[in-house]
Parts: structure tokens; sequence; C-alpha cells
């Protein structure tokens, strides 16, 4: 048993965790039904990571306590073993006030096996109990490792418990941290989606719930007390996380690189599903696509005072300065200037500073950036909570195009986990009709020509199918069955544009602009008149974005 204890303290590293603010934190164990044995190991585990991270901990089973004037002393009450009906209808509407005004809590195990009949507790706890197997070794797959609880655990944590299955699934309402993979265990009944820990907040409050916690022996293992410290610190907001629910993201990296392409010196190492900075200045970029209109969610740490940030909407190259030149970077240096701090759109816009202060964690700790790009609007979120908001007005630049991670130069030391991107529907459906520009002519395909290569031109519009296009949010425009081409893929001034089969490359995709223009985010070129010629079969090509006539486009 000492041999398995070694093994695991050195399998599972120390979580790194910066000196909180002193607080207060109540633990709460009374039981009316089932009553667990661990409750003294956990109580006297939690009273520990008080002692060793500079939180007060008072232990009681009495419901008295449940006062507005009770609770205001502590800034996290966590719900330990906890089963049956606890409080009663005056505590409960404490409680439910205390958490709204920005309250914490933290449940335990049996924390899901409590208050049945109140639905605001079964909102807070996420999931109600509905029946265990033996308890058996199992293993805990980590969907989450930002947040505080789960940052220290590898992706996949074997370890044994009494692993309870729920009677709905949390993921609707809540976070998911953690999920149970039911191959490795018997019994299980809620399938191949099984959460076992998550996070939420409700109104101004903080919700931590994990799974584990039914043996006394879990209060022991550092890696699971870690793991109850984190949401402890998460639930007394002494740690940030974007606890809201996540669902439809695809992997763009998440251990494994394929896809991705080093422009420029320097590098990132990749070891335990983490990318960490090495040399530069380069850009590690997603090569494999393009996004248009996206939520892109990434989790960043620094070691200390590093610098790095995150490229949006640049045209494909090798060359790091083209992103720097053509994209947009949200930054990482929390001590920076103003326009080039954590969180701003670097060069352009600041964040909020006060509400990006109150949602950084410092260094050594996992962050959480959303930049979610709709059209040529990027709303920038850490830790979920908004931070900046900026619209491009640039014809030259878009936020449509690659993205790509900064690594800044030697010394500057910042990890990256968990990309992941859901391309949206966008914030309008399809829309069909004529693409009318120079002289009030419309985009014209040549002679209602269907095959690859028909050239696209300017035409007086006549309402035919020629000059039906339809523009879709993901930077689509189709007529006839086929898109809108740039010819050969290419890149250079005056390289035409034609009919072709849909084949979702960067050729066809067009990002329409503030001002009129219809970028092509891998040339970084605007769709032009050819010559300024208003004239019947002029042909529509790429040139550089300047805004004029010729390139003011109006769309359906």
């Amino acid at each position: 048993m000492i041999g398995k204890l070694l093994a695991a303290l050195l399998l599972i590293p120390a979580p790194v965790v910066a000196a909180d603010d002193p607080y207060d934190v109540l633990v709460f164990s009374r039981t009316t039904g089932f009553r667990h044995d661990s409750i003294a190991a956990g109580t006297q585990a939690v009273r520990d990571l008080g002692a060793q991270h500079g939180f007060s901990v008072t232990a009681t089973e009495d419901p008295a306590v449940f006062t507005t004037a009770g609770l205001a002393g502590y800034e996290a009450v966590v719900f330990l073993n906890t089963t049956g009906d606890v409080l009663d209808a005056g505590q409960q509407a404490a409680f439910e006030s205390y958490i709204r005004g920005g309250g914490g809590y933290a449940g335990v195990h049996a924390a899901a096996d409590t208050e049945y009949d109140w639905p605001f507790y079964g909102e807070l706890v996420g999931a109600w109990f509905a029946s265990h197997p033996a308890i058996q070794s199992a293993t805990v797959v980590l969907e989450d490792r930002a947040h505080a609880a789960t940052a220290h655990l590898p992706q996949r944590w074997n370890r044994t418990d009494e692993w309870y299955d729920y009677r709905t699934n949390a993921r609707s309402t809540a976070h998911v941290l953690a999920t149970l993979d039911e191959s490795t265990y018997s019994g299980g009944r809620m399938g191949a989606d099984h959460p076992h820990a998550w996070c939420k907040t409700l109104d101004a409050g903080r919700s931590f719930y994990t799974g584990g916690g039914h043996t006394r022996e879990s209060y022991a293992d550092p890696a699971f007390r870690a793991h109850l410290l984190g949401g402890i610190r998460y639930a007394a907001g002494q740690a940030h996380a974007d606890c809201r629910p996540e669902t439809g993201y695809s992997k763009l990296y998440d251990g494994a690189t394929t896809g991705w392409s080093q422009a420029g010196p320097g590098g990132f190492t990749n070891a335990d599903a983490t990318l960490t900075s090495t040399g530069g200045m380069g850009l590690f970029w997603y090569s494999a696509a393009q996004f248009t209109s996206y939520s892109l969610k990434l989790d960043w740490k620094t070691a200390g005072d590093d610098n790095s940030g995150v490229f949006l909407g640049f045209p494909p190259s090798n060359d790091p300065w083209s992103a720097v030149n053509n994209g947009y970077e949200v930054q990482i240096d929390a001590t920076d200037a103003p326009d080039r701090t954590t969180g701003a759109v670097y060069g352009f816009k600041s964040a909020d500073l006060a509400a990006r202060d109150a949602a950084l964690n410092p260094s050594g700790e996992w962050n959480t950036f959303e930049l979610l790009v709709e059209g040529e609007r990027l709303q920038i979120f850490l830790n979920g909570r908004k931070i900046n908001d900026f619209t491009n007005t640039d014809p030259a630049r878009s936020l449509a195009g690659h993205i790509g991670l900064q690594n800044h130069g030697a010394g500057d030391d910042v990890s990256f986990r968990n990309v992941r991107v859901r391309e949206l529907g966008g914030p309008n459906p399809p829309r069909t009709g004529p693409v009318v520009g120079l002289a009030g002519k419309c985009l014209d395909v040549a002679g209602a020509g269907t095959a690859d290569g028909t050239k696209v031109q300017l035409y007086t519009c006549n309402q035919t199918n020629a000059q039906n296009w339809t523009v879709t949010s993901g930077g689509d425009i189709k007529a006839l069955g086929k898109c809108l081409d740039v010819a050969g893929g290419g890149t250079a001034n005056g390289t035409r544009a034609q009919l072709w089969t849909c084949n979702g490359t960067g050729a066809q995709t067009w990002a329409p602009q503030p001002d009129g223009t219809i970028r092509n985010p891998q040339s970084g070129r605007c769709l032009d008149v050819s010559a300024n010629r208003p004239v019947n079969g002029q042909q529509i090509h790429i040139w550089d974005c300047h805004g004029g006539a010729n390139q003011r486009w109006t769309l359906p």
C-alpha cells in the first residue's frame, strides 16, 4: 500500500497554488439518511487544507447556522456527505439568498443524495443521486484541466471509490470537468456520457460538485485532496474558471498536433497534452482550416511575467509576421501597456482592466479564453467573464482566417491546453438574392454556366439564376449549386474569380466587411471589378483592399 501511494505521488504533481487572501469555510455534514463513516476523515482533510493554504474552517452539523447573519462570515459552504432533508424552509431561504448573492458551494459525494424536494438545491448541486455499484477501481476522464480542481490531474485518473449514477445528466446546466469511463468498472448506468465532477454559477454564486469522496482513503490521497482544495478555492472565489455549460466544440489540440504548422523560429514542446513555448518569435498555427464565425476556447498559463498571444484572422503563411500584419492578436502579458496587456486586441483596443483583473488567475495557474467571432465582431471572455468587445473596421484586415499561438521569445514561457472550436451558424441564416456592385450592376455567372471555371463577371441585374447568390455565415457565396472561387487558390492581385465545385478551401471563403467590401482571408485581398469598369461582362477578380466603389457590394 505504501509503495502504491508513493507511486501515485510521483505520477501526479502537486498543484501550484498562489497565496490566497484569507477566507472562511463552513463544513456542513448533517445526515438524516445514510451516514458515511468517512465524514470525520473528510472534515479533518478540509481542516488540514485550511491550515496549509490560509483559510479558516468551521465544522458543524447544526443547521441553525443557516441564517443570513450566520452565513455572512463564510466565503464558501462545503456540503460534506450530507444526506436527506437537512434544512428547514427558513434555513433553505437563507442559504439560497446567500448563494444567489455571491456565496460559494462545494458538494462532496453524497451532497447529491440531499434535499430531493427542494428545487433550488437540485439546481445548485447539478444532479441528484440515483444508484451506485460496489466500491471498485475506475478511470476518471478529465475534460477540463484548467479548473483549479482538475489542473493537476492526468488526462485519465485511476482511483478507487464508490461511483454514483445520477437521475439526470448535469451537462446541460453545468460545465463538466470530468466523466467516468464505464468500460473500466462494472455497474455504471449512464452510458458513454457519465459526468462525475462539474462546476456552475447561479446568479452571483458559484457551485462545485465532485462525485468522489465516499471512502476514508480518499481523504488521504494527495490527488483527491488537491481536487477538493481546487473546488473549495473556486467556490470561495479565490480561483476563477469558465463554468458555463459547454457543448458542440471540436478539438483542435488536446495532445495531438495534426493540422498544426510552425512558422518562424522557436516552437512548442508537447507533453502531457500541453504545449509550452520555446524561443521565437514564431507562430504555431492551425493550417488545416480557416474559420469565419466561431467560438474559440483555449486554456493558457504563464510561468511568470511572460508574453504570448492568440492570433486570429490571418491568411496562410510560413512567415509569422503575416499574422501580425494581416490578423489580430489577443494578448497574453499582464504587465504590458493597456492596449497590449492580457485581454487586449494588441495595439487596437485595451481590455476592460477592472473586469480583466477580477477574472484573471495569477502566474502559475491556468486561465481560459473564449474568443467569440461573429462576422467582424470579436468578444473576449476570460474565465467566463467578458473583458473586451472589438469590431474590425479595417478593410485590409479580417477576423476570418487562420488561428495561431505565439511563441514570443526566449524566457517567455507560456503553456496552452485544450484548444477547441465551435463553428457558429452565424447571427443570421443564409441569405439568397442578388449581389449588387459597381454602377448598380450585379455579380453574374457568365451565360448561367455551371462548368468548373465559368467566368464570374459584372452584368446588368436581370433576376435570373445566374445572379441568385446564397451567402452563408460560414463564408460561402454560392450560385447554381457551386461556389464563388479564386482561380487556382491564387493570392496575387488580378487572380480571377470563377465558379467552381464547392470544396471548403480558402479559395472559397469570403468575409464581408463593415465597409461593404468582401475579403478573401486566404489572400488578404478583396473582390474587385477589374479596371473599375462598369461594363457588362467585366471580369471580377481579387485585388488589394482599398474600399473603392469597385470593391463595395450590397449583399442580399
